[in-house]
């Protein structure tokens, strides 16, 4: 099994790269994050999940080893296969899934494409117990009640989630200490450039 890849970046898509390992090209399925992380790089280091089945086996690359975990974690879940995992590791860090897994915030989870609101209480029921072994990404740790305000309120403004949901993040990872308000007109401000 393959378990860590090391290369040159030959291509990369937002879904799916291809890693030259001394004359050896592996295709490697990503998630956007996973994407956003390294597609300015020429060498790549990544966590591999190798998938097996009876026709296949297929590389899923993941930047961090916190997410290679999460997603096994997510694909050990009845109905969710790699692909949907894929899906739901591309449309919530894994900091903010961690937490709605652990608040039991279904609406969050529900968000991701593909996921309805039975598969995201599925998923909040068989991984409660086990998200705790996934550490932490970025080392501080963002008060989740805050961000989801601040992003929850961006959104009711009309502004696009998955971006508003980045810029939050971006802003209390340079300043975990701001309050709220300051935190949504720091936003606005930068959403209306």
């Amino acid at each position: 099994m393959i378990g860590f890849i090391k290369g040159t970046l030959i291509s990369a898509k937002p879904t799916q790269i291809l890693v030259d390992v001394n004359g050896v090209g592996y295709l490697c399925n990503i998630s956007i994050n996973t994407f956003e992380k390294i597609s300015n790089e020429k060498s790549v280091s990544l966590f591999i999940h190798t998938h097996v089945k009876e026709d296949s086996i297929t590389l899923f690359g993941f930047f961090t080893e916190s997410e290679k975990i999460m997603f096994e974690l997510l694909i050990s879940v009845s109905g969710i296969g790699p692909k949907i995992a894929l899906s739901i590791l591309s449309g919530i860090q894994i900091n903010d899934l961690k937490n709605a897994i652990i608040f039991a915030d279904i609406s969050r989870i529900s968000a991701v494409p593909g996921i309805g609101k039975k598969t995201a209480e599925r998923l909040i029921l068989e991984l409660k117990n086990k998200v705790d072994q996934v550490s932490e990404e970025g080392g501080i740790d963002i008060p989740f009640s805050i961000k989801n305000e601040a992003v929850m309120a961006l959104s009711t403004l009309g502004y696009n989630n998955k971006l508003a949901e980045k810029i939050v993040r971006d802003m209390l990872l340079s300043d975990p200490n701001t309050h709220l308000e300051e935190l949504i007109k720091k936003a606005l401000s930068f959403l209306n450039k």
